[in-house]
């Protein structure tokens, strides 16, 4: 693992209290130079913008002083005596937010789902990681105006942003399930969804069927036997490659029920003289 030496600014934010024994013009205009009165920290904040990676560089040193030389020595005494007081005790600890995005392989694997909800084509194309998690999600259709593909298609690319970035299948399934809109009816094409109540509502429940596993939310039956390609004699040499090379959501995790055994099959390759 590399290391990295991380040159850190934080944001304080603290007021200083004085008493006055009149309040006119000439007690207000001492306050400036006035060095009674009582430094309360507010809130001390990470800057992310000034944080940044520091090498050998010899400038590191000399910016430092300049912001310790921000603040006069009584002031930053007045800072550190309020600490230990016990002042900003009730501070919110500082996170780092982690911004790690698993972007997807160049050639990845998915598939297509063509599907007629009431006079609408609706085209679903999916992309797995290597693992077999979906990845990313296009949506085309076929008689909507410009203004309507252009939601459509980046809506598809705001899910796959989340995906990507880590947001739970089971999330967008939740929210977007049973949502209503035009087009909604009767559903062509699809052997497990046989009704949808919006063109939302169809992709995520098949996304769900696909990928969860939820047969709950399918209109018809499993059709592939319930036989648990988990144990231990599934999990052979010959089942792994073709998890390795298989779409999980186009054979819907049902591996051994859509393998066909050509173990028998010889084929003559020898040429007619």
């Amino acid at each position: 693992m590399k290391k990295f030496i991380v040159e850190t600014y934080y944001t304080c934010t603290f007021k200083t209290v004085h008493t006055l024994n009149n309040l006119n013009d000439q007690e207000l205009a001492k306050i400036d130079s006035r060095n009674d009165g009582e430094v309360e920290v507010i809130d001390v904040k990470l800057n992310n913008r000034k944080t940044k990676k520091i090498g050998d560089s010899k400038k590191s040193p000399e910016k430092i002083k300049k912001t310790d030389g921000l603040f006069s020595s009584s002031v930053s005494n007045k800072v550190t005596d309020s600490k230990n007081q016990g002042i900003v005790n009730d501070v919110n600890p500082i996170k780092v937010k982690d911004n790690a995005r698993f972007k997807m392989p160049d050639r990845r694997k998915g598939y297509i789902q063509k599907a007629q909800i009431g006079d609408h084509k609706v085209y679903l194309h999916t992309g797995e990681y290597d693992d077999g998690k979906i990845g990313e999600i296009f949506i085309d259709t076929n008689k909507e105006g410009e203004l309507v593909k252009a939601m459509m298609n980046n809506f598809a690319i705001a899910i796959s942003l989340g995906l990507q970035y880590g947001v739970p299948l089971d999330e967008y399934v939740d929210a977007f399930i049973d949502t209503k809109f035009e087009p909604s009816g009767n559903v062509i094409g699809n052997d497990r969804i046989l009704s949808a109540s919006s063109i939302l509502d169809y992709v995520f429940r098949e996304l769900a069927i696909s990928y969860l596993g939820k047969e709950e939310l399918a209109h018809t039956p499993s059709i592939a036997s319930t036989k648990d390609i988990t144990s231990e004699n599934a999990d052979d040499k010959f089942l792994k490659i073709v998890k390795n090379i298989t779409s999980k959501g186009f054979v819907r995790s049902n591996y051994e029920e859509k393998l066909v055994d050509l173990s028998d099959v010889r084929i003559n390759l020898k040429s007619k003289n």
